[in-house]
């Protein structure tokens, strides 16, 4: 998803999302977890943290690389302790997109507003692109997300506690959107600045 620029937050004291609870991120490839995440957080006034990011800092290596040095079995465990490790942060976390497919992660979301950004197909495809960096997307990208999002929308759908579609919507849309899900509250219009499509 494009980046947005400029988004306000909402004024006053930051926002808290409950206790130590974190607005945590998730969906599939392409749907704008850390886009629209940091737009997100921006909007609030909270810490915004990528667990992809965390992970490719502390192993020194990006994660395709990771696939290919380590394998991916050795890449889950990285993903599953530093996601757990991050989720406590309170502020909003973004999760990797197969995340959701370990259980410890699955039982650690709970107490945390776990916010689903859905994603079509033909969207995910369109904003993916060709990127290679993404190593379970090589080869046939919109095969792979036919079967990436077969296996884990059951997930996603379990661990949701809020569900954005994004498919139309500009990031600075979709953050509006999950801000708007989360304090339980209507952003005024001039809330919103000028964006690029979200894709």
């Amino acid at each position: 998803m494009g980046e947005a620029a400029g988004s306000e937050s909402m004024g006053g004291e930051p926002f808290t999302a409950g206790g130590t609870g974190s607005i945590v991120i998730i969906g599939a490839p392409g749907s704008g977890k850390s886009t629209v995440g940091a737009l997100v957080a921006k909007r609030l006034g909270l810490e915004f943290v990528d667990v992809d990011e965390v992970i490719e800092q502390r192993a020194g290596k990006r994660i395709g690389d990771i696939f290919l040095d380590d394998g991916e079995a050795y890449f889950r465990r990285l993903e599953r302790d530093t996601t757990i490790d991050l989720l406590d942060s309170g502020g909003v976390v973004s999760l990797g997109g197969g995340a959701v497919m370990d259980p410890d992660i699955r039982d650690a979301l709970a107490g945390h507003q776990v916010v689903w950004l859905k994603v079509s197909i033909t969207q995910a495809t369109r904003r993916v692109g060709m990127n290679s960096l993404r190593p379970l997307l090589l080869g046939n990208v919109r095969g792979r997300l036919v079967a990436l999002l077969k296996e884990r929308t059951p997930l996603y759908e379990r661990c949701a506690t809020i569900t954005v579609d994004t498919d139309g919507l500009k990031a600075r849309h979709a953050a509006r959107a999950v801000v708007e899900a989360v304090t339980g509250r209507a952003l005024p219009a001039e809330a919103d600045d000028e964006a690029p499509p979200a894709g």
